[in-house]
């Protein structure tokens, strides 16, 4: 991927100006810091009104160019998302600041004093596409973590986000914060993404989200480190020790809540015990809500099922689609998850508990679920107020990313005239 010196420049000199930005938001107490992000809160309610009416904007070029409906859902915004984005800024401020935090610390033989202490990366670029909702929970994230951050989100959602990053600029300035802390990369052309993964020395972390294209090019493209996110090819398996009734509801939530997001389940395992009973019951109830079904050769049987190739069971739909395969058993189940899974969400219902030790042990993704909906693998739910992305790595970071995946460390020594 190449771009052009101008876009270089200009994306270095945004570059230049938040790595000034970082160095107050280094300095800058918890209070500061919440006393910011309540405001930001606020002021995407106050900006509601130029904020839906720049989304409309985008969702109907979106309508007019024939997107996918599932990528016009995560772009869409409603008051109710926008109070969602809002309360997610202030569930952030009410967590604790990472920086400073001590992960460890000892006095050595010698007395010297050592402390291994949470610092912030300074700044942080992600380029995301789609969804406005990611340019809020971001920004609030990198803020209380004591990082600049760069959003260069689509061009899809060009006027949403500078509508959301405008107010989030001016809520800053008014806690006396750098408005720099928070910056929108132009997204006119992919040159600018471009500049970005070339920005090694000026930008500290770059998370790519978005579909597996995406994060493809700027894993093997950038030369800034790159905390890697993952495209969700989620499996839930039904046991033969399952509850009939609790899977049913886990398996239906788990594919039919909201298709378009990366911890919707993509992937069916049954046990072959239940060929029978439950399998002909989960597929009619899905078919219900209007999911097609694309099944192995033994659920292919069933009235209205498609038939399944291995394309179909590693694909991430993000629709109204599901395959579904019937497994022997456990272990079984186990290898098809490792052949087909993205390494994101995998969930298991079964009343077996050895069973289920198993599996967790044996799975190896960024979440493994027992009796639970794949839905719950977000930063939110897990308590940890907004994310920036689930990471599908192993390094650093893995799962959804909260405040201390947002921090480095660094070591404090104090000694007492210590020489060696």
């Amino acid at each position: 991927m190449t771009c052009t010196t101008d876009v270089i420049d200009a994306v270095h000199a945004l570059a230049v100006r938040a790595r000034e930005a970082s160095h107050d938001l280094a300095l800058a107490t918890r209070a500061t810091k919440d006393a910011a992000l309540l405001a930001m809160a606020d002021a995407l309610v106050t900006a509601a009104t130029p904020i839906l009416t720049a989304n409309a904007e985008d969702v109907a070029r979106a309508e007019g160019a024939g997107t996918a409906a599932n990528v016009v859902d995560r772009l869409r915004l409603t008051p109710e998302r926008l109070e969602a984005m809002a309360e997610g800024l202030r569930e952030v401020a009410g967590l604790p600041d990472p920086v400073g935090e001590v992960v460890r610390g000892s006095t050595l033989a010698n007395g010297l004093e050592l402390r291994q202490v949470r610092v912030p990366f300074g700044v942080v670029a992600t380029i995301y596409e789609a969804r406005p909702n990611v340019t809020a929970d971001a920004a609030g994230i990198c803020l209380k973590s004591g990082n600049a951050v760069m959003l260069r989100g689509s061009s899809s959602a060009s006027s949403s986000n500078a509508a959301i990053i405008d107010a989030l600029r001016e809520a800053l300035t008014t806690h006396d914060l750098p408005a720099d802390a928070v910056q929108m990369v132009p997204a006119t052309s992919h040159d600018t993404v471009a500049a970005l993964m070339r920005a090694r020395g000026l930008v500290d972390v770059l998370i790519p989200r978005g579909g597996a294209g995406l994060i493809r090019s700027v894993v093997e493209g950038s030369t800034v480190p790159v905390i890697e996110t993952g495209v969700g090819n989620c499996h839930v398996y039904v046991d033969a020790a399952a509850d009939q009734d609790q899977a049913l509801a886990v398996v239906l939530n788990s594919k039919t809540h909201r298709t378009s997001v990366c911890n919707a389940a993509e992937s069916l395992l049954v046990h072959a015990d239940l060929v029978d009973d439950f399998l002909p019951r989960v597929v009619t109830a899905l078919q219900d809500a209007g999911v097609t079904v694309h099944g192995d050769p033994v659920t292919a049987a069933l009235h209205g099922v498609v038939a399944a190739t291995d394309d179909d069971h590693a694909t991430e739909y993000l629709s109204l689609d599901i395959s579904v395969a019937v497994v022997a058993d456990v272990d079984a189940a186990i290898a098809h998850v490792r052949r087909f899974s993205s390494g994101h969400t995998e969930a298991i219902l079964t009343r077996d508990q050895a069973t289920a030790r198993r599996f967790v042990a044996a799975v190896d993704s960024a979440a493994v679920l027992v009796n639970a909906s794949t839905r719950f693998t977000d930063g939110s739910e897990f308590g940890f107020g907004a994310e920036i992305g689930i990471s599908t790595q192993k390094l650093h970071a893995r799962g959804p990313m909260g405040l201390p995946e947002m921090t480095s460390t660094k070591y404090v020594v104090t000694g007492d005239g210590h020489v060696r």
